[in-house]
């Protein structure tokens, strides 16, 4: 017999959004206003998009940290879209987390971000212009 832990008793994610992007690009990241979105499936939580913005440098950084399959392989991505340009991602089967930057100072952003769950694509993000500047 098989058994799956419930999410309750899932690992859970070391990587702050902060630490995932200096992780991956360096600096000091903070959250933006409205630069959160959690993933859900179903009603629960499979992980948390984040918008974080680098001021020494004017990037902005997406993050999609994952909250099932922790410290496991499995699919995950982080998108961003700086205005005037196209979405770039950051999507492979990754343990922790997907992460993906660009310069964005003086423009609006759209962010967002996915999980697989089981063998579906849960997303969340925003998908209109804002943190504009």
């Amino acid at each position: 017999m098989v058994t799956f832990a419930s999410p309750a008793h899932a690992a859970t994610n070391p990587y702050t959004a902060a630490q995932a992007c200096s992780n991956d690009f360096g600096g000091s990241w903070s959250q933006v206003s409205d630069g959160h979105r959690t993933i859900t499936d179903s009603g629960s939580k499979v992980g948390d998009v984040y918008l974080m913005y680098n001021s020494a440098t004017g990037y902005n950084c997406v993050t999609t940290l994952k909250a099932v399959a922790v410290g496991s392989a499995t699919g995950v991505s982080a998108r961003l879209r700086v205005q005037g340009s196209s979405w770039v991602t950051d999507s492979d089967n990754y343990k922790y987390y997907a992460a993906i930057q660009r310069p964005a100072r003086g423009a609006c952003v759209m962010y967002e971000g996915e999980v697989m769950n089981f063998t579906m694509w849960q997303a969340n993000g925003r998908t209109s212009w804002g943190n504009c500047g």
